[in-house]
């Protein structure tokens, strides 16, 4: 090779690394010096960079990453009359090679040891590594967590509406809210969630086969804001002495994450009680494992007590889904910033990151991505189911940073730009609609849980490009009116799991499995969204029509339940209580029927599960010395 020059070059990462530039070929390699100041420092490796051929005298190798300036699998030239290298890398390779040699020589001995005892001792020394793994892990638990300053929180209480008409109805949800509980504490206690008919506990796969009580995580600040404290207290108590988290179960990691960490972490900053705090960096720990894929997206379940992750089934080619693991992000930063770990605000960066040097078709996100390969499943885009909250959370990762996440901003703002070209559409009678994209075509369908983003265009309108506010405002009322006429145009004035526009059919459910109504939340907030932002009385007017319904027809003298055809006028049970009826449901109501000085939006931002958590206020100097947060 010519003659060498140095240049210095900022590598990604925290790695300060040269560029060294062969002037005869005008090629680059990176490497490692030991000293920067000339060419004559020690060179501990060479690596190529998308070279256009290689050298002759290129050898493969895989280095320890100790030793590493050159990754596995990378290109290391030896270079004749260059700066000499502290360890040849015939060295290097022999090294290696002896140092496997010596490993498996050394297994083969320890499992000759262990054939020579007895089954009794084999047993016995498993189960003393278990008590070990154990002792620590209470060490662990025990371990104090960091003392950081709470932000300053604003409106906690209060919202006492003035108007007695109004106070009448906010003391009714209160009152819906109260049956609902006393009914699981009666008959579910414990339980992940309530059968009001057969008056017995209820729970589904998402929680695997523990009882974690996820009424009572779920429903905490819920009953904290509407002043139901005693209750708050039967709730904290059972958390303290049964909450376990050390359990042989299989769980969902997004549900998980957004019902236990989220309703912990807003009972916490409401209440300042620390053992909330506790058990959800204490849950939290129990989720990391689910990271460890080959591209870093999580799987969608994970054992608690072994690690051990996959994803579901039915999700295409054993993909991850875009809405679980893109629905992390408020919960990890606060647990970074009470815990001063990076390490979860690393692992939804990391997905953050991946996900932006990905081609989008059409600029769209589809719901499914591999997390051994990090490449996209079935083109599906979905702004409902499997996709709704994923971009929820970009636009609140940027409103819960005090608006200085500018890059989840603009993630926000190109996602709704592909979704309004390509998903959103009108119908013949005028309705707004947000389609989905299947096979190359939309289908013009539509989900209740895409009934959200009436709220989320409206609470995204400050801020959005090219001044746009009042277009997004004008968006969010129309899907409004769109999801309330799915409502409206119903027997029982409740809304079904999704409807179509089709011809002649404009919100209405065709196919019987897509009419029944399971206490959803998402036309209500968008309702409130729309009530906070442009204080329009009809808001409140079809709030109230829908808590009319839910009284009339959901609830049973057990609790609420689901029903199962929106469209008969005598429907049949499904026998539920579910617990975001308690989480979002009737709180979205309840504040509906508020005053704007409760859990205000410009200090709190709100989980896909209603759980307030507080602005991160980066410039507050109180919070600034938290080095999680810087």
């Amino acid at each position: 090779m010519g003659q060498l020059m140095l240049q210095r070059l900022k590598l990604p990462g925290n790695f300060q690394g040269s560029v060294f530039i062969d002037k005869s070929s005008g090629e680059r390699a990176v490497g490692c010096v030991t000293s920067s100041e000339s060419v004559g420092g020690e060179v501990t490796g060479w690596c190529s960079r998308n070279l256009s051929h290689q050298h002759s005298d290129s050898h493969q190798l895989g280095l320890e990453p100790e030793h590493a300036c050159v990754q596995p699998g990378d290109t290391v030239f030896i270079l004749d009359g260059g700066p000499s290298c502290v360890r040849t890398w015939r060295e290097e390779e022999e090294r290696l090679r002896n140092k496997i040699r010596a490993d498996h020589e050394k297994a083969l001995e320890e499992a000759k040891e262990k054939l020579k005892k007895s089954r009794e001792e084999i047993r016995a020394e498993i189960q003393t590594e278990k008590n070990k793994v154990v002792q620590e892990m209470k060490i662990r638990e025990k371990k104090p967590l960091p003392a950081v300053p709470i932000p300053n929180l604003i409106g906690t209480h209060g919202g006492d509406p003035e108007d007695n008409d109004l106070r009448e109805k906010r003391d009714k949800i209160k009152e819906m809210m109260k049956h609902a509980w006393d009914n699981y504490r009666i008959y579910g206690w414990g339980h992940n969630e309530l059968r009001p008919i057969a008056r017995k506990g209820h729970s589904t796969n998402i929680f695997g086969t523990s009882q974690m009580g996820a009424t009572i995580v779920d429903a905490l600040d819920t009953l904290y804001i509407m002043g139901l404290h005693d209750e708050f207290r039967d709730g904290q108590k059972w958390i303290e002495n049964n909450l376990d988290f050390s359990v042989n179960s299989e769980v969902s990691v997004f549900e998980v994450n957004i019902r236990f960490i989220g309703g912990l972490l807003a009972a916490y900053y409401l209440s300042g009680e620390e053992i909330f705090k506790i058990k959800a960096v204490q849950l939290a720990e129990k989720l990391l494992p689910a990271f460890n894929t080959p591209t870093g997206i999580p799987w969608a379940m994970v054992n608690l007590k072994s690690g051990v992750g996959r994803n579901w089934g039915w999700a295409s080619a054993g993909s991850s889904i875009l809405a679980e693991f893109g629905t992390l992000h408020m919960e990890f930063v606060h647990l970074s910033y009470l815990t001063g770990n990076p390490i979860y605000y690393k692992k939804v960066m990391h997905i953050r990151k991946l996900l932006q040097r990905m081609d989008r078709p059409n600029g769209l996100y589809p719901n499914y991505l591999n997390p051994r390969t990090g490449r996209w499943g079935q083109y599906h885009t979905s702004v409902g189911g499997l996709g709704d909250s994923f971009y929820e959370y970009l636009l609140k990762a940027w409103l819960m940073s005090d608006k200085t996440d500018h890059e989840a901003r603009k993630m926000y703002d190109d996602a709704i730009e592909a979704i309004e070209k390509h998903l959103i559409r009108k119908s013949r009678g005028g309705l707004t609609f947000i389609g989905e994209w299947k096979n190359g075509h939309l289908e013009k369908k539509m989900g209740h849980l895409a009934c959200f983003a009436g709220g989320m265009f409206v609470l995204g309108a400050d801020g959005s490009k090219m001044d746009k506010a009042g277009h997004y405002l004008e968006l969010g009322a129309e899907i409004a009116r769109t999801c309330h006429e799915s409502y409206d145009r119903t027997a029982l004035k409740l809304g079904p799991e999704s409807f179509k526009f089709d011809g002649a059919v404009e919100a209405v459910a065709v196919r019987q499995a897509e009419k029944y109504y399971i206490l959803r939340p998402e036309v209500i907030e968008t309702y409130w969204y729309l009530w906070r932002f442009t204080h329009d009385p009809r808001y409140r007017e079809w709030g109230w029509e829908a808590a009319l319904a839910i009284e009339k027809y959901c609830r049973v003298s057990g609790g609420f339940s689901g029903v199962k055809d929106v469209y008969s006028s005598t429907p049949t049970h499904d026998d539920v209580q579910q617990s975001f009826f308690l989480a979002e449901t009737l709180k979205y109501l309840y504040l509906l029927f508020s005053g704007d000085d409760l859990l205000p939006l410009d200090h709190w931002v709100f989980n896909t599960e209603a759980h307030p958590l507080p602005v991160l206020h980066l410039a507050n100097t109180t919070l600034s010395r938290n080095p999680a947060v810087r």
